[in-house]
């Protein structure tokens, strides 16, 4: 693994929290990566991002995944790049990636519960949240 986590900024630990989503199943979804690519390109958090450090956030994620205490150092790194006031942010954009492909299964739903757990989304924000992505994703 490289240096790069060093240097992680909010916006890479946004995108890094999607890319574990999408991840999170071993099966990433077309619809998925369109989805991360909307929001980066779209979203106004996103608005000074480099689109070129998509690959090594993917990167990073993948070797984090590899190793056995590896979604507890993303958490560490998610967390120590992201002001609090973006933590609802994250899940909602962790939500809609994992929404995107119109279904949801145990992995994605253990990932989102982890990711509630570990940046401390009050449950009935989260619920609002995820009604929010349900219904942008219901076809």
């Amino acid at each position: 693994m490289q240096d790069f986590p060093n240097s992680m900024t909010p916006q890479d630990a946004l995108v890094a929290v999607m890319i574990a989503v999408s991840a999170s199943n071993e099966d990433i979804r077309t619809a998925e990566l369109i989805k991360i690519q909307s929001a980066v390109n779209m979203l106004p958090v996103f608005a000074d991002f480099d689109v070129d450090h998509l690959k090594s956030i993917s990167q990073v994620v993948f070797d984090l995944f590899e190793q056995e205490d590896g979604l507890d150092a993303l958490f560490g790194l998610v967390r120590e790049a992201l002001p609090e006031r973006l933590y609802e942010t994250a899940y909602a954009l962790a939500c809609d990636v994992a929404a995107a492909d119109g279904a949801l299964d145990e992995a994605e739903l253990r990932l989102l519960e982890e990711i509630r757990y570990e940046l401390n989304i009050d449950r009935l924000h989260a619920a609002a949240i995820e009604r929010g992505a349900r219904a942008r994703h219901t076809v």
